[in-house]
């Protein structure tokens, strides 16, 4: 929908930049201008659809870039993806993606998919047959036999099997491929969180074949040795990265440095519900945990928003609780701003898609009550959400 829309503040860029009383004009689902209110009022065309916001912030759209669309986020949502038929699995796919619009995430990065329903809905999206953000569909994740989220189909043994699985995926058309380098906790029987599933040269395997056909590789590791073998194969972004031990907790400060020399992304996937993980984790282990993510930060690390909706009690339509979780870590509202816009874009290689509000960029915006460069809570307070230039009516 073309459409002129202004705001009291529009968020440019990163870093803070604000233009005051500013306008961006949209045409075709592009940025085409952005500016001061009267001068894009002024070259914008008579009769656009116009949508006035005063006393609001105008800024980008939020990046999740951690989501599970196929998990329903109840309390058993692997039993439930496991008893649905793939029909009843691809509805809730698209009611879920409505409660991101909502809560203005205009992109998301999905890290597990059963037979391809994720990425038949991207591609809906994409060409407009749906209403939902821009999703980047990892596909169906590798695991090892009876491991990690092993009912997604991704079984693998051996170098010949993980090449045929992303050769698959890559015949799908995933935008990324996804490993368990270690146990993960909603897979019932498997193997511990800590324990590394796969052998530092098959990750390198992994990472090998994807970069053949020009993808990153995001790696599910909580535990330490799972860590250690995925930076040293060389993987785009980390998911989780708890340092978990069998003994305990385990940080291994050289290695936090390699992730920064490599330029590796973290994506702690902090769900809504953090704070209900930590009573229920234990206060004293939970704070071991996340001072290990605050020092990763602390050393330099670049840190990843994301929510692991779809797990139990990681719900869709609550992306700022997530982002809360910066704060603890000491982040200030326009930094966890910029980590939710500008930088998960930059990190997801859509720095020059979506991201910032800037002319030629796609038009992925919201406009909130208040100002969320001062008061995260302004996020919650949506009022309007532009995802790929169509406007989203919210619930």
């Amino acid at each position: 929908m073309d459409s002129l829309i202004s705001a009291g503040r529009v968020v440019t860029g990163p870093y803070g930049r604000v233009l005051e009383d500013g306008a961006v004009l949209v045409r075709g689902g592009v940025i085409t201008d952005v500016g001061p209110s009267a001068e894009v009022e002024s070259r914008a065309p008579a009769g656009i659809a116009r949508h006035v916001h005063p006393e609001g912030t105008l800024l980008p759209g939020l990046v999740d870039a951690h989501v599970h669309l196929a998990l329903d986020a109840g309390p058993d949502p692997v039993s439930a993806l496991c008893e649905a038929d793939d029909t009843s699995v691809a509805e809730g796919i698209a009611k879920r993606a409505l409660g991101l619009l909502d809560a203005g995430v205009t992109t998301v990065r999905d890290l597990g998919d059963r037979n391809g329903l994720v990425t038949a809905f991207r591609d809906a999206v994409s060409v407009g047959r749906a209403p939902g953000p821009r999703v980047l569909a990892a596909g169906t994740p590798l695991t090892g036999p009876g491991g990690h989220c092993w009912f997604l189909g991704g079984e693998v043994s051996g170098e010949n099997a993980i090449r045929e699985l992303i050769h698959r995926n890559v015949e799908q058309g995933v935008d990324l491929i996804k490993v368990m380098a270690t146990g993960g906790g909603i897979t019932k029987g498997g193997p511990p969180i800590w324990a590394p599933q796969f052998a530092t040269a098959e990750l390198r395997v992994v990472v090998e074949e994807a970069a053949r056909a020009g993808l990153p590789v995001a790696a599910h590791a909580h535990g330490t040795a799972g860590i250690v073998a995925a930076v040293k194969a060389g993987v785009s972004t980390i998911e989780h990265c708890t340092w978990i031990d069998r003994d305990g907790f385990r940080l291994l400060d050289d290695v936090v440095d390699e992730i920064v020399d490599r330029d590796i992304r973290v994506c702690p996937a902090a769900s809504p519900d953090w704070r209900g993980f930590a009573e229920r984790f234990g206060a004293e282990r939970a704070k071991e945990m996340f001072d290990g993510i605050r020092r990763m930060r602390e050393r330099g690390v670049r840190l990843l928003t994301g929510t692991d909706a779809g797990v139990s009690r990681a719900v869709f339509d609550d992306f700022v609780s997530s982002l809360e979780f910066f704060a603890y870590l000491g982040c200030t509202p326009t930094e966890i701003v910029d980590l939710a816009t500008y930088e998960a874009a930059d990190a997801l290689g859509l720095s020059e898609v979506t991201g910032r509000l800037l002319p030629g960029l796609r038009a992925d915006l919201l406009i909130v009550a208040g100002d969320p460069l001062r008061d995260l809570q302004a996020l919650r307070r949506v009022r309007l959400v532009m995802a790929d230039g169509h406007l989203h009516v919210r619930r």
